[in-house]
């Protein structure tokens, strides 16, 4: 082989490794691009800036409201107004196992306001025990339906169910009719190929406006398609 071609195959292995490296911790994931990117965040961004993060291609945002059955995120009333009118924006519930369903859906119902226009609220479920205080619930999935039978009576919209591979294989398995925001960092999900709507495909991103790591988010669609995700959420009764 002449010495040219040896080095050109070189430096396509080395190519080839980088880049599987990269995708391998969150760095880059081509297969995500053709989608809608949007963020999701909490109190561990610290100070926002909603505006220049809009601007960095960002159309959409889930910001964290609520954990458990009392515990509110200290950024989440910043965060729900200054993003308000920049990005489709949503709210997540942390959920856990220490807590009946129904308590935690009071909970994030009285932490996230309800508003037209706003994407349909998320539960995030990944927590897998153990408590620290009182027993770990022994019918997850039991609990899981109260909170979200309870949100949408509220709300008027299904909530979306963020999860990870473990958690969903561990509980969800048997889940049918719902709609998925699915955790997966190598790769495009390859569970529930055709229930999720929402893919987080990195964890450890960059964008402008937020001083340190962001996790990064496709919405499967285009952008009209995403408008009409977030209309799905109604009006407020008066």
């Amino acid at each position: 082989m002449k010495r040219g071609a040896a080095l050109l195959l070189v430096a396509l292995a080395a190519l080839a490794l980088g880049a599987g490296g990269a995708m391998a911790a969150g760095w880059w994931t081509p297969w995500a691009q053709r989608y809608v990117q949007g963020v999701d965040v909490s109190h561990h961004q610290g100070p926002i800036d909603w505006r220049a993060l809009a601007a960095d291609d960002v159309a959409f945002a889930y910001i964290k409201a609520s954990e458990g059955g009392d515990h509110v995120d200290p950024r989440f009333a910043e965060n729900w107004s200054a993003s308000r009118g920049l990005v489709l924006r949503g709210a997540y519930h942390f959920f856990t196992l220490c807590r009946p369903g129904a308590v935690q859906a009071a909970h994030f119902i009285a932490t996230a306001p309800r508003e037209a226009g706003a994407l349909p609220p998320a539960v995030d479920l990944e927590h897998m025990g153990p408590c620290r205080q009182g027993p770990t619930s022994v019918n997850v999935i039991g609990e899981i339906d109260a909170y979200l039978d309870t949100v949408e009576a509220a709300y008027g919209v299904r909530p979306i169910l963020y999860t990870t591979r473990e958690f969903h294989d561990a509980h969800l398995a048997e889940l049918r009719g719902e709609t998925f925001w699915i955790r997966s960092l190598f790769s495009a999900p390859d569970f529930r190929a055709r229930d999720w709507v929402i893919w987080q495909h990195h964890n450890r991103g960059q964008k402008r406006g937020v001083s340190g790591p962001i996790d990064l988010n496709a919405f499967r669609g285009d952008r009209d398609d995403l408008a009409a995700f977030a209309a799905s959420t109604e009006e407020p009764s008066t």
